[in-house]
């Protein structure tokens, strides 16, 4: 099972009563969840919001230490793995669609190396010749990576160069060959889709909950350290941090927070929407929450691994 969509659109609640339903657990595809300690910026969900189900992948990880794509998907299969053989439905709840694909599609992932001197070499061709001349560079080997980078995307431009160099595969025959072996996975996808003002109201009073619940002193005590590099970028905590550093009022930075909070639910709907196999459990303003659950158990009951 999975349960996707934006950040404040039910798939916590729905994820926990259809495991309650069909006897199964949660795992996590939420790439702030992982981190120890942030847990209103990232929604963790309480103890009670868990109604005693197990959830995998949440709060292990210390916002030091990194964390890839690549190790969620070896993490969550080896997961998905244990919780099927003891009889049970694994429930993928999450709204990072790039965790959630690279698991389904059973992605392999590159395991080229790096060449530190080739890259410090492309960067330097870079700030003396511009980004788009190593973007050309790239265009000559693997016409079609070059094509949906934009020439700001260095990193990304650098390392299919980089790949290329150390492997002589193109990242385009990288990530061909990343999708050879089948998915050993039935999944029954399913999000909840609310009208967009809809949605965007949800957005406003979960930030007003998560202020309540006291968003602002788990800010300034993360902001305590130095090293969160990607933590940091979470939705929550940077938008905040004027306010910390008395540079704006709360009241400005809860209407940034509200915002870019809107706007992150817009990136992960145009992600969502494109994948085919996610069913859509329509939900009108006035629809009961009682109404959602009915229509997701029944779209379930049609896949055959019940």
């Amino acid at each position: 099972m999975v349960v996707c969509g934006p950040t404040a659109s039910g798939k916590t609640k729905l994820a926990v009563d259809i495991a309650r339903e069909f006897g199964g657990e949660i795992v996590s595809a939420d790439s702030m969840q992982i981190y120890k300690g942030m847990n209103i910026a990232s929604a963790k969900p309480t103890e009670e919001e868990k109604m005693g189900i197990p959830h995998h992948l949440m709060d292990f990880l210390e916002p030091t230490e990194p964390f890839s794509v690549a190790d969620y998907v070896t993490m969550a299969r080896d997961v998905i793995a244990d919780i099927h053989a003891r009889g049970k439905l694994p429930v993928i709840c999450g709204g990072t669609g790039l965790y959630i694909n690279s698991l389904i599609d059973n992605i392999e992932f590159d395991d080229t190396g790096s060449d530190p001197s080739y890259r410090a070499e492309l960067n330097a061709l870079a700030v003396e010749k511009g980004n788009a001349y190593v973007l050309d560079m790239l265009r000559n080997v693997d016409p079609e990576a070059a094509g949906q980078l934009h020439e700001n995307n260095l990193k990304r431009i650098i390392r299919a160069l980089e790949v290329y160099k150390l492997s002589g595969k193109t990242m385009t025959e990288q990530k061909a060959l990343s999708r050879l072996n089948p998915s050993p996975y039935e999944p029954c996808m399913m999000m909840i889709d609310h009208p967009r003002e809809v949605l965007y109201e949800r957005i406003d009073r979960r930030v007003d909950m998560m202020l309540e619940a006291g968003l602002e002193a788990e800010t300034r005590e993360f902001f305590t350290h130095t090293d969160y590099v990607t933590a940091s970028q979470a939705i929550g905590y940077k938008e905040l941090k004027p306010c910390i550093d008395g540079v704006l009022s709360l009241a400005e930075c809860v209407e940034t927070l509200k915002r870019e909070t809107r706007r992150y639910a817009k990136r992960q709907l145009t992600w969502f929407k494109k994948d085919s196999r996610i069913e859509h459990i329509l939900a009108p303003k006035d629809v009961e929450y009682g109404e959602i659950v009915i229509n997701a158990e029944k779209l379930i009951k049609k896949y055959s691994f019940l």
